[in-house]
């Protein structure tokens, strides 16, 4: 298996919390990697350390086999990191088709000339070509949704960063976004999901990882990492 990703020992402490506690992972290519954990477990500030928003303290972070660990967000995402935010935040005084534009020029690099046909191949495969010159401000929940994750795979990613995107979403509309994320995951994009909406999880990740108090308390098939009981009584409140 083509690594994608490697973390070793990775910490990151703020203050007296230490939010990333020695964090070891690996990903391969076209593998997705489940994240779950209670709040305040360290899933997101691992999201942030291999993106880039924060940096480490100690260890070391691997992209394509390349030590990214000091490297800038924008450098990131020029070499194929993407990712999306549990809050969607898009330019809301632009079109949807403009913020996909936005994010392929300045996140790809790309002129905008290259950068037109993989917009509108992204607005057909997110289901928004019908909203493509609305203003993204007046989206709906599940559209903005789509758009948070249109706009990372502008970028052109090899690895898609996943942080809660099915949070807030009815069942019906998260069956939506777990088949757009199955038709990503058949294109070969590494992914690093992290949910709370553990079924939707499940119905993708190839791995799971569980975090507790900055550090990884199980990994490995999806089904036995469930059924652990030391996971049961951390995340899901059971007593063993």
């Amino acid at each position: 298996m083509t690594e994608v990703l490697a973390l070793e020992r990775v910490t990151k402490s703020f203050g007296a919390v230490r939010a990333a506690d020695g964090v070891s992972l690996s990903l391969g290519a076209r593998e997705v990697l489940g994240v779950i954990g209670p709040n305040g477990a360290g899933k997101t500030t691992v999201f942030n350390l291999i993106g880039g928003d924060v940096r480490a303290d100690a260890g070391t972070i691997r992209f394509r086999g390349e030590d990214i660990t000091r490297l800038p967000p924008h450098e990131r995402c020029r070499r194929g990191i993407g990712r999306s935010y549990q809050i969607p935040h898009p330019f809301g005084g632009m079109t949807v088709y403009e913020n996909l534009l936005v994010a392929a020029c300045f996140g790809a690099g790309q002129g905008e000339r290259a950068a037109t046909p993989v917009c509108r191949e992204i607005l057909e495969s997110t289901g928004l070509a019908a909203q493509a010159n609305r203003l993204a401000g007046s989206l709906g929940l599940l559209d903005r949704k789509r758009l948070e994750l249109g706009r990372a795979l502008a970028t052109g990613p090899a690895l898609l960063l996943l942080d809660e995107i099915a949070g807030g979403l009815t069942e019906a509309e998260s069956a939506e976004l777990v088949a757009l994320i199955r038709r990503i995951k058949a294109r070969g994009v590494a992914m690093i999901w992290i949910e709370h909406v553990v079924h939707a999880l499940l119905a993708v990740a190839d791995r799971l990882l569980v975090m507790n108090s900055g550090a990884t308390l199980a990994e490995g098939d999806p089904a036995a990492v469930m059924a652990d009981r030391e996971v049961q009584r951390i995340y899901l409140g059971i007593e063993a």
